[in-house]
């Protein structure tokens, strides 16, 4: 049995290096050797899963939001509004609501001249100087329009904390600083010798000094944004010139209990090496912070987990009083416009303010998680024992049990870090353990596989995304004859594209044209499957694929025709059911050529693709083109007729595409031989006759042709245009040294 063992351990020795190095690499992306961006956003994304699945999804009626909602807009007007419509809406909440304290998450950095008062001043200091009537006057207004004054009248004297932003990004504006910042939290000598990193800013927006001065307090609303732009923290202090500043949701609550100071609380450096700063305290209140002083969001659940109460029903007196009364109030706005809904981990577009609503209600509650930085020490010691379990004992495990082993593991390590998170409040971190386990047992699982079935492995990888499995599993049986090396080959191509594109998609909403192409293309792509055909390529809504390659096919012109013909039927057997969803009607027009292209793994240094080129796969794409020239949905050229000869084909034209100096026959393939129908000959016959006429100049002969054929079938465009180029060279003959091609000039 040790023998045995041994064997088995020795044979995988290459594997259990390969596993201590990815496990020495774990460790020294969390000692900061180097970094590993999917980590953070695997991380994240286990985070957001955490938040979602443990968040009480109640509502907190303590807390209430006033929103500038698109009601409000209607009514009052565009944000932002007269500070009059401001001052009355203090007014309504204080005296009529009777709430206990109001945060805004909204700031006033500039004067109002709504009024009118700066105007009739002017007037007074030109036009009418000496007039001490008109001077008296707007002396005696300018209490009343002087709408920054009445604004800050309203505050003053009440329990309104302002709100204000600090400007960090790269991209925003540090050449002027607007309004007046309150008096700092703390300067840097508060954490003079401590482990205190906070998120520094480079400019500030806060409100007028008259409005600032006349407030209770002010606080920053400026979350932080992660790499992947999602809100999951709040700076609780922000750091400005030397001095720290203190959020929105800590001043509101700070005020609320009357509470002079936050108390900055540190690890006991004489029992720890770590002096880093853990909390704030606000007396009974503990709020966690991570090493940059920032509070994780506490998310009771999606949004409007508070009540929600319009700011023009507060200003109008309609609003439930039983709702504001003796409430926290935080004004804000939902309207998208107003540029204030942020992606969080419980919704993509989250109003701004009610994060600061979370964060009220998470420190009066004291339920904040904490993520302090020892916990990096103990994720360390996490990922050593992962790592040396696993390098050790599934090299001496079956498959079975090494699977068995491995989930009961990853359910371990997943159940610790949950009863952390929802009994103690600690966000361990699990991405990188998590990884660990699955990247080591996938390189012992996959070690002899990918080793032995390395070949087949790879043809597969190559052309899985081409060919159908079918031929994969065709392919495997000798994957030593398939090469990705570019060959010559004769093959048949086919292009096919959805008339009027640009109308459709105008016409649907991005869902339903993404669900229509969707439709269209299985469809399509089925059929070009089933007659054994290689996707080359989707291009919007046309669709590029070939026969002959990688497998050879001896009849890849019958099968292109096949394939084409059987799209088009399958297109209308289809419409019937766009047409029930309220799609528009699909048209498609098919071209197919047979000729020697180049096929192979082509492309950049950057992106190779196993596609085909060359002169051939051009004039392909010619042929789609030119269907809506001839009111047809299928034209083949003269070597793909050639290579089906069992086929009726309808001759449509001799032509010099774009591009190419020497003309080509154009064909529409009718019906098999054995199936076409005596109708369908004799129009073919008719057609075949009517285009010698034409060719030969016998203008009135073949006018007569086209005359009867567009009498049977009135609707086929072709026969129309000659009737219209016969009216032309009637008129204008093209002289005796006519070729009877007809050029094209575009694509």
């Amino acid at each position: 049995m040790l023998n045995k063992y041994y064997y088995r351990f020795r044979h995988q020795l290459p594997l259990i290096i390969l596993t201590t190095l990815i496990t020495l690499s774990f460790l020294a992306e969390k000692a900061d050797l180097f970094h590993l961006g999917v980590i953070d956003t695997v991380e994240n994304q286990l985070y957001d899963l955490r938040v979602r699945m443990t968040m009480p999804n109640d509502m907190d009626k303590r807390s209430v939001i006033v929103d500038i909602d698109e009601k409000s807009l209607q009514e009052i007007g565009r944000w932002p509004w007269s500070r009059i419509h401001v001052a009355r809406l203090i007014d309504s909440l204080f005296d009529t609501y009777q709430i206990q304290i109001l945060g805004f998450d909204v700031v006033f950095p500039e004067p109002d001249y709504s009024s009118g008062l700066k105007t009739l001043q002017e007037i007074g200091r030109q036009e009418l100087a000496g007039d001490e009537t008109y001077q008296q006057v707007v002396a005696g207004l300018e209490n009343e329009l002087n709408y920054d004054k009445v604004l800050a009248d309203s505050i003053r004297g009440r329990p309104v904390i302002l709100g204000y932003y600090f400007k960090y990004g790269s991209s925003e504006d540090y050449s002027a600083n607007n309004g007046q910042l309150p008096a700092s939290s703390f300067s840097k000598e508060k954490f003079a010798g401590k482990a205190v990193v906070a998120r520094s800013a480079r400019g500030f927006s806060a409100n007028l000094p008259i409005i600032q001065q006349a407030a209770m307090d002010a606080g920053h609303f400026s979350p932080w944004l992660d790499e992947d732009g999602v809100v999951r923290r709040v700076p609780m202090l922000y750091a400005f010139e030397d001095n720290y500043y203190e959020a929105l949701s800590l001043a509101v609550v700070r005020n609320l209990f009357d509470i002079e100071q936050t108390i900055p609380v540190f690890e006991d450096s004489a029992s720890s090496t770590y002096a880093g700063l853990e909390n704030l305290s606000l007396e009974f209140l503990d709020v966690p912070v991570d090493e940059n002083i920032q509070a994780l969001v506490p998310y009771r659940g999606y949004q409007q987990s508070f009540p929600y109460v319009s700011a023009t029903d507060v200003i109008h007196g309609r609003a439930n009083k039983d709702i504001l009364d003796d409430a926290i109030v935080l004004v804000g706005t939902t309207v998208p416009g107003l540029f204030d809904l942020r992606t969080t981990p419980v919704n993509k577009q989250y109003p701004g303010v009610e994060i600061h609503a979370n964060l009220v209600s998470g420190i009066i509650d004291e339920n904040i998680k904490l993520s302090p930085a020892y916990l990096r020490g103990a994720e360390i010691v996490q990922i050593l024992f992962i790592g040396i379990l696993m390098t050790v004992l599934l090299p001496l495990l079956s498959p079975v049990w090494a699977s068995l082993a491995t989930l009961v593991l990853a359910v371990v390590i997943t159940t610790i870090n949950l009863a952390l998170w929802q009994y103690s409040n600690l966000v361990m971190p699990i991405a990188s353990s998590l990884l660990l386990i699955g990247i080591t047992f996938v390189a012992n699982m996959s070690y002899g596989f990918f080793i032995e079935r390395r070949g087949k492995q790879q043809l597969a990888t190559v052309f899985g995304t081409y060919v159908p499995p079918e031929l994969i599993d065709e392919m495997n049986i000798n994957p030593d004859s398939y090469t990705l090396e570019p060959e010559n080959r004769e093959m048949t191509v086919l292009f096919s594209d959805v008339r009027g594109f640009t109308t459709i998609s105008e016409g649907l909403t991005p869902a339903e044209l993404s669900d229509l192409m969707n439709a269209y293309l299985t469809e399509m792509t089925k059929i070009i499957h089933e007659k054994r055909g290689t996707i080359d390529k989707y291009i919007g809504d046309a669709v590029m694929a070939f026969w002959g390659a990688p497998l050879e096919n001896g009849d890849h012109a019958s099968c292109g025709i096949e394939t084409a013909m059987a799209m088009l039927d399958r297109l209308n057997n289809i419409r019937a059911d766009f047409i029930e969803r309220g799609w528009p009607e699909i048209k498609i027009g098919v071209g197919l050529n047979t000729g020697v292209m180049s096929v192979g793994n082509m492309g950049s240094e950057f992106r190779l693709s196993y596609t085909v080129m060359g002169d051939a796969v051009n004039l392909g794409s010619r042929l789609e083109g030119l269907t809506k020239n001839y009111g047809v949905e299928l034209i083949v050229s003269e070597t793909t007729m050639q290579a089906a000869p069992e086929y009726v084909y309808r001759e449509l034209d001799f032509v010099r595409v774009k591009g190419k100096d020497k003309p080509i026959a154009i064909y529409e393939p009718v019906a098999l031989k054995t199936e076409i129908t005596a109708e369908q000959k004799e129009e073919v016959d008719l057609m075949d006759a009517a285009l010698k006429a034409y060719r030969a100049q016998e203008w009135y002969e073949a006018e007569i042709l086209f005359t009867r054929l567009k009498h049977k079938s009135p609707n086929k465009l072709v026969y129309s245009l000659y009737l219209e180029r016969i009216a032309r060279f009637i008129e204008h003959s093209p002289g005796l040294e006519w070729d009877g091609v007809y050029t094209f000039t575009t694509k």
